[in-house]
């Protein structure tokens, strides 16, 4: 059925002037509703990214299993030396982590990235600090329920988008309700919390008046703006309640000692941070490493040990050890020279597609200096090569023609407290699906089925 349906999509595409209408009206609405990241459109394509139902009930319920590994992973990190390490925490991040952020969820908000083929689905890896693209995925699904060609298609076939923004509501209100022990007894504050300047501030905008639209006051601020007077953390004299946190550690880290209230309101327990600062362990990329090797096989009961295995690519901390590959004891190293037409080298705390290698796209001398660097920075990962996901999408260019592009499509599944509630999807020509190095994010649109007739 989606082969069918996603070539009838096409062929609506030929009509000259449905299709003229359709990337006007994209245009427009994407400059109107702010999608704009880096400068850009945040999509120059005019198709979203079509799964069937029954496809994203089993990815749901998948994600939903594995999520439940990585609590387990936070848990027992919280409480071992040799599992921080293994994650390749900091002594500056162990000072972090330290504190209970007062509620059960190990990152009250996620994304894992993901491939969905016709035979396959596997994670590359995940997001677990402070994902972004909620806001901007609803707002880019009304967009597209509304263009001309997909009103065109709806009338052959039942779809429907995802909501995040409301699931990630109602995920800061319950980490209040946590944090505090009982209901509030007014609506609180909540303070959108990151640097100046940088290509998310649309999405914050676009949180920002949501949360104000359902009656929860919101504030965009950055950490040098905050004050903290031992009993509560403000902004310009405002009382916060709840930070949505979207500043990263790695970025806070330079500036904690010079703006040091947002920590020292959320160690003394003054102020609920979502995600909190625990949720660090989850964003490593070395929790795959973790959940990959027979040493922490411990941590996972049988179902969960299944699903790693299925759909967890296999990951390892990338130095002179000897390990296993499945079934092969290896000299990781040299094995890593030896077979670049399967593996990635990537960094375990970096984002954006910075820092990665890729051993299919490399030559041997390309290869052989990607494993120096990685070895000689140290923190990297070597992982194995997945199935991924290629479809054709007719992609927008800047004159306004059309044209069909074969593009690597990134499904990425939000959580919220540890359940799947919404996705977005990304796409590239490159082999990184990523909207910093120059990709383009689409709605997730669920095809239900075939209208009666």
């Amino acid at each position: 059925m989606l082969k069918e349906a996603v070539g009838y999509y096409h062929e609506l595409l030929e009509d000259e002037e449905l299709s003229r209408k359709s990337v006007e009206q994209l245009a427009s609405k994407m400059e109107e509703a702010r999608l704009i990241f880096g400068g850009r459109r945040l999509s120059p394509y005019l198709r979203p990214h079509f799964v069937t139902e029954s496809d994203w009930n089993r990815t749901a319920e998948i994600c939903d299993t594995i999520f439940g590994t990585l609590q387990k992973v936070r848990d027992a990190a919280v409480e071992s030396e040799e599992l921080l390490n293994e994650l390749g925490v900091t002594e500056a991040e162990k000072r972090l982590i330290e504190p209970d952020p007062g509620y059960q969820q190990a990152a009250a908000t996620a994304r894992l990235d993901s491939f969905l083929t016709e035979d396959s689905y596997s994670y590359v890896e995940l997001n677990g600090e402070s994902p972004a693209g909620i806001a901007f995925s609803d707002s880019a699904r009304d967009i597209f329920l509304d263009l001309p060609v997909v009103r065109r298609f709806s009338e052959k076939y039942e779809i429907y988008g995802l909501e995040g923004r409301s699931r990630l509501l109602s995920t800061l209100l319950n980490c209040y309700e946590q944090f505090l022990g009982k209901p509030p007894e007014s609506k609180p504050v909540i303070g959108i919390v990151d640097l100046k300047g940088l290509p998310t501030v649309q999405e914050f905008e676009l949180c920002k008046e949501y949360f104000e639209s359902n009656g929860y006051p919101a504030i965009i601020c950055s950490p040098d703006e905050l004050e903290f007077d031992g009993e509560s953390l403000k902004v310009n004299g405002r009382k916060l309640d709840i930070v949505y946190r979207r500043l990263l550690v790695r970025e806070y880290l330079p500036i904690i000692d010079q703006y040091p209230a947002l920590f020292d309101a959320y160690k003394a327990g003054a102020v609920c941070v979502a995600n909190s600062y625990q949720s660090l362990l989850l964003h490593k990329k070395a929790l795959f490493a973790v959940m990959t090797d027979e040493r922490f096989a411990h941590l996972f009961d049988e179902a969960e040990l299944a699903a790693i295995r299925r759909y967890v690519p296999w990951t390892r901390n990338f130095r002179e050890e000897k390990t296993r590959f499945y079934d092969q004891d290896i000299d990781l190293i040299e094995w890593t020279r030896e077979n670049r037409d399967k593996l990635v080298l990537k960094p375990n705390d970096d984002y954006g597609g910075h820092g990665i290698y890729i051993g299919w796209a490399s030559d041997e001398s390309e290869w052989n200096a990607a494993i120096e660097h990685a070895l000689k920075t140290g923190d990297y990962l070597v992982q194995e090569r997945v199935k991924t996901a290629k479809e054709p999408f007719p992609y927008v260019h800047e004159d306004g023609t059309v044209e069909m592009v074969t593009s690597m499509v990134d499904l990425d599944p939000l959580m919220f407290s540890g359940k799947t509630g919404s996705a977005f999807t990304r796409l590239s020509t490159s082999e990184l699906a990523n909207v910093s190095s120059g990709g383009g994010m689409v709605p997730t649109i669920i095809i239900r089925g075939k209208k009666q007739t």
